[in-house]
């Protein structure tokens, strides 16, 4: 394993590798792009897991503004997830030299969204694309899952759990997020323009009780993506690679050892 730190568009940003020794392999990398308050150590050893079932090296990043990447120091736009598909993810596979390697994207939530974005923006060099409960448009329940987060946030429930993984960068972290995704004209937010435009397989995973999307998010997906295969999980909520481990282990190798 190999980590560290890398200045993309300004800001210093911590990464890791996994099983780097297959870079020089003609193995595609796995990308991990993580949720809204997630980091790389909030993917536990589910990125190991599947780098090893599949073997294929991995890479795993903190966004800005989370784990040990850089303080979020200025308020998020609604472009967000738009910049990090568009500017940070082109310029940090360059900065890695990783520009020509096939690669697999696997996004959760905001990750799955920010996955979809660069997926239907940059096909070379995209052999697959895997969402987990990612999001393609704004629904009322993603607004209530929210709202109940920032309760939890602010009573120290919450604030507690993130803390362990985001230090410092907390509270800017989580309202970062919270704020941008409550602001009245968020409600017409949409990313469905880039799915026609994917060309690589897709799978989009989604637990049957996510408190932050409904069965809607897979079917826009379906209906939209040609080559795209959705895998509804039973007893699951917004984090099908912890909450399933095991199911989601076994969808996600499947998928990805028939594209290599």
């Amino acid at each position: 394993m190999i980590s560290g730190n890398i200045n993309v568009c300004g800001i210093e940003h911590y990464y890791t590798f996994l099983n780097e020794e297959l870079l020089s392999t003609d193995r595609p990398l796995l990308v991990f792009l993580h949720e809204g308050l997630g980091s790389i150590a909030q993917w536990k050893d589910f990125p190991a897991l599947l780098s090893e079932k599949v073997n294929c090296p991995a890479l795993i990043f903190d966004r800005y503004g989370h784990g040990k990447s850089a303080k979020l120091k200025v308020p998020r736009e609604m472009t967000f997830m738009h910049e990090q598909a568009l500017l940070f993810l082109p310029e940090l596979f360059t900065k890695l030299n990783l520009l020509q390697q096939r690669k697999i994207l696997i996004g959760h939530s905001d990750g799955g969204s920010i996955s979809i974005i660069h997926a239907g923006s940059f096909s070379e060099n995209i052999s697959g694309i895997i969402t987990l409960a990612a999001h393609i448009f704004l629904e009322d329940i993603s607004v209530q899952g929210i709202q109940e987060a920032v309760k939890a946030f602010e009573d120290g429930r919450l604030r507690d759990l993130l803390f362990k993984y985001h230090g410092e960068n907390t509270d800017s972290m989580f309202y970062g997020w919270a704020h941008t995704w409550l602001k009245p004209e968020f409600k017409q937010w949409t990313i469905e323009s880039f799915l026609p435009k994917i060309k690589a397989p897709f799978l989009a995973i989604q637990g049957n009780k996510d408190q932050y999307g409904s069965f809607a998010q897979l079917e826009g997906i379906k209906k939209q993506v040609a080559n795209a295969q959705i895998e509804l999980i039973a007893d699951c909520g917004h984090i099908p690679h912890l909450q399933q481990k095991e199911k989601t282990l076994e969808v996600m190798s499947e998928f990805i050892l028939k594209l290599i």
